[in-house]
């Protein structure tokens, strides 16, 4: 390595991988990032209290936690990969997938089946990666096609009809029936992957470079950040997260179908990552605050409800919701590593 590389990677690693327990993505978010997240739950939460205070008193609370578990979960994976710079499209349907694949398989395996599944969903979203890293795919094009792929997959597997658990459901299923102050333990289970994932990007070598790689790849490259395995780390850990997430749609409905619960939990899943304080351009994420956008969009049918708004326009709600996110996160910094 010349002289002149050697001086650009010490005046970049310090910047880059900070010493440990200094995540500046996580520890010194500010503003938005910091407690926007909070509010727009709360405030949210408020108008529904003051419209419609028998659902708060009624246990409402417990029913938006719960309804909330999936996309918290989706809505991590994803935060993963958007912090390195990239999206996922297809982690929906690779939870749907999974689902798919669990009603499936409870049956005959019994209890292997859920790790089964995990290991599958985890290799479904590992393959995302390396293609990504290796083929230089822009993340949007590749998981478009993979979502397509995925989708194609589940109808093939379910025969196009709802998928019932035959045998050996009650180990899952005791997951959304039992819970913690009346909340199910798949929303839990979300809190806990959050709370692992925070402490992961926020005490590890391998967090700290997946936060570089999203703030600048191109420094990242020269301080030899190993960016091509942190990709795939991120995309793998987004399908362990859909994997997840399938597992608590079984839990919840006992039962899935290509067109049924999770068939359309991608927009909510970004809606929920972006809401959280995931930058869209990479780099900025706090797995802690996207359960609040978890919740927040959990919420929004029945804030929309609350006010009067017709339950077909919710589609245009998210929208307008992650229009107005992004561009609060978005960087204007120009770069030429493809994402």
């Amino acid at each position: 390595m010349s002289k002149i590389d050697n001086e650009a990677t010490k005046i970049a690693v310090p910047v880059l991988i900070p010493a440990r327990g200094k995540l500046p993505s996580v520890k010194r978010l500010g503003g938005w990032h910091a407690i926007g997240p909070i509010v727009i739950f709360l405030a949210i939460l408020v108008v529904v209290a003051i419209l419609t205070p028998a659902f708060i008193g009624g246990g409402g609370l417990a029913i938006i936690a719960s309804s909330s578990a999936p996309i918290l979960l989706l809505a991590l994976g994803q935060a993963m990969v958007l912090n390195v710079g990239s999206i996922d499209l297809s982690n929906a349907a690779i939870g749907l997938l999974g689902a798919i694949l669990l009603a499936l398989t409870l049956g005959p395996v019994a209890g292997l089946s859920p790790l089964i599944v995990l290991l599958a969903t985890t290799a479904f979203g590992a393959v995302n990666g390396l293609i990504l890293a290796y083929a230089q795919v822009p993340s949007f094009a590749l998981t478009l096609g993979t979502l397509g792929i995925f989708q194609a997959i589940a109808l093939v597997a379910s025969g196009r009809t709802t998928v019932y658990v035959s045998s050996n459901g009650e180990s899952v299923r005791s997951l959304y029936e039992s819970g913690i102050a009346n909340v199910p333990m798949t929303f839990w289970m979300g809190v806990l992957l959050a709370v692992a994932l925070w402490v992961l990007l926020r005490y590890t070598r391998i967090g700290r470079g997946m936060t570089a790689i999203g703030k600048n790849e191109s420094a990242a490259i020269f301080s030899a950040v190993r960016t091509r395995s942190l990709k795939v780390l991120a995309f793998a850990l987004s399908g362990f997260a859909a994997g997840l997430a399938g597992i608590a749609i079984i839990a919840q409905a006992g039962s899935a179908s290509p067109t049924g619960l999770g068939s359309d939990l991608l927009l909510p899943a970004i809606a929920a990552a972006l809401i959280g304080g995931t930058s869209i351009s990479g780099g900025v994420v706090n797995p802690l605050t996207v359960i609040f956008g978890a919740l927040t969009v959990a919420l929004v049918p029945i804030a929309t409800t609350a006010v009067g708004i017709d339950a077909q326009a919710q589609s245009l709600v998210y929208g307008a919701v992650i229009i107005a996110v992004v561009a609060l996160t978005m960087s204007r910094n120009k770069s030429s590593i493809v994402k």
